[in-house]
């Protein structure tokens, strides 16, 4: 019999992690076992890694280093396929503007910037902050976390900032709102997207799909 492939969803306090692991469970099939955890040998045996994350980033930072979860986190995004969403991919830039400032994690060079109070559509008209509900993703590389995946699928989104990469060749997918911005990064062995696949219907999906088949290759 095959041996059961184990994804770790981190939990470190901040994210719906119920709604992660049941999407993850349901795009997964018998050979693969999700398991929630906070426990750095659980998430270093694993062999895949999904870090969450909803609510303020300097919450989010300041759980991962309260609970020492950042060496096993940075031991993962270096040896296995790793996938991050939501505020997951605003935790692994240098810094985020939100909370007055934060110092992120530093995987990724750059920035999540806010939106602005007085966000407005290239015709002038105001557009609500958060971005809330679908937009349409654009891809700017071939992944395989794209496959079966239509360009310009529609994705669910909600966020106040979003992520500037300094390398432009990290950008996998971009969203238009206002200007266009960037959702997906890639870099080897771990990707991360701003929108949340679990509430992405059978796009988000098929994304869960493809991280749990993943070698962690370009």
């Amino acid at each position: 019999m095959e041996k059961q492939s184990v994804v770790a969803v981190i939990d470190y306090g901040m994210g719906n992690l119920h709604s992660v692991a049941k999407a993850l469970e349901h795009a997964a099939g018998d050979n693969t076992k999700v398991v929630v955890t906070s426990d750095p040998a659980v998430i270093d045996g694993a062999d895949r890694v999904l870090l969450p994350g909803v609510g303020a980033i300097r919450d989010c930072i300041g759980e991962m280093y309260k609970q020492g979860l950042v060496p096993v986190i940075r031991k993962a995004m270096a040896e296995k396929p790793f996938l991050a969403i939501c505020v997951g991919i605003q935790s692994l830039m240098s810094h985020s503007e939100e909370n007055g400032g934060v110092d992120c994690l530093n995987h990724f060079a750059g920035n999540a910037l806010f939106f602005g109070d007085d966000h407005k559509d290239k015709d002038g008209s105001k557009l609500k902050v958060p971005h809330m509900g679908w937009n349409q993703v654009k891809h700017t590389i071939d992944h395989p976390l794209w496959a079966g995946i239509e360009d310009n699928a529609r994705f669910y989104f909600v966020h106040s900032y979003y992520v500037v990469p300094e390398n432009k060749a990290e950008v996998a997918g971009t969203c238009e709102y206002g200007h266009e911005f960037c959702v997906a990064l890639a870099r080897d062995n771990v990707f991360a997207v701003q929108f949340h696949p679990e509430k992405s219907h059978k796009d988000g999906l098929q994304l869960y799909k493809n991280f749990i088949h993943w070698d962690g290759k370009p």
